[in-house]
């Protein structure tokens, strides 16, 4: 139930409402989530799959801490819902 930003520029993660998103399920084995895996999230009364592409949590080296938890969202087959991301990402995840 950790609270995430969307930081992509898609349609359901740019307009507001009351609730902020959040992750309701890992699908790594160990239950950590780390930069480039899979969440789904709650957001706006549905189940969406996301990309965790930014965390507070440090990490390995040269991949930066950051102040808040940062995902974009993902379609069924793995493509972006949006054309732009909003922070700078990882070099592995380009």
């Amino acid at each position: 139930m950790t609270r995430v930003w969307v930081v992509g520029n898609s349609s359901l993660g740019n307009t507001p409402y009351h609730r902020p998103p959040k992750c309701i399920h890992l699908y790594t084995k160990n239950g950590i989530g780390k930069v480039g895996d899979k969440i789904l999230l709650a957001i706006k009364g549905q189940k969406k799959k996301a990309l965790i592409v930014g965390h507070k949590m440090p990490g390995p080296l040269m991949t930066p801490r950051l102040d808040s938890n940062n995902v974009v969202l993902i379609e069924d087959h793995g493509n972006s819902m949006g054309t732009r991301i909003k922070v700078p990402i990882p070099s592995r995840l380009r």
